[in-house]
């Protein structure tokens, strides 16, 4: 098996993203190879329980989203060493934009979380289950202590 060269980090910047992290930054140090890292800010429709209703997506709140997401990518950059170059923050469905990336920046590693999903959750896919199965590259899903 050839090194890894090029390893993407997925991350979404739950609490637990900080064992995703120091997993690939150990990979990137282990294989010498390059860390890249991607954020995407989901833009599907939000659903308010209270109401029962799907609101549209609020551009106000995505850009708030963004501009908060665009704070703490740069301090993860800065923090793994990671180039301002090499830090991609993108709407729309993670599922895409993850396995667009990767595949336009020829990472060889997708780096990301996964909660071990049961009934309802199992149902509906995970974005991690999702890249694993579509991403032209190999997939290490970090397995996340479940809440």
């Amino acid at each position: 098996m050839e090194n890894y060269k090029h390893i993407l980090l997925a991350v979404d910047f739950f609490e637990n993203d900080a064992i995703v992290s120091s997993r690939a930054k150990d990979l990137a140090d282990r294989y010498q190879a390059a860390l890249s890292i991607i954020h995407v800010v989901d833009s599907l429709p939000m659903t308010h329980s209270d109401y029962g209703l799907d609101l549209p997506f609020n551009l106000d709140l995505a850009a708030e989203l963004t501009a908060v997401a665009r704070v703490r990518l740069a301090k993860l950059a800065e923090q793994l060493q990671v180039s301002e170059s090499k830090t991609w923050l993108e709407m729309g469905s993670p599922k895409q934009e993850i396995i667009r990336i990767a595949t336009e920046n020829e990472a060889d590693l997708i780096v990301m979380g996964s909660h071990g999903r049961h009934g309802f959750g199992l149902l509906l896919g995970s974005t991690a289950n999702a890249v694993l199965h579509h991403a032209k590259c190999d997939v290490l899903a970090v397995r996340l202590p479940d809440d």
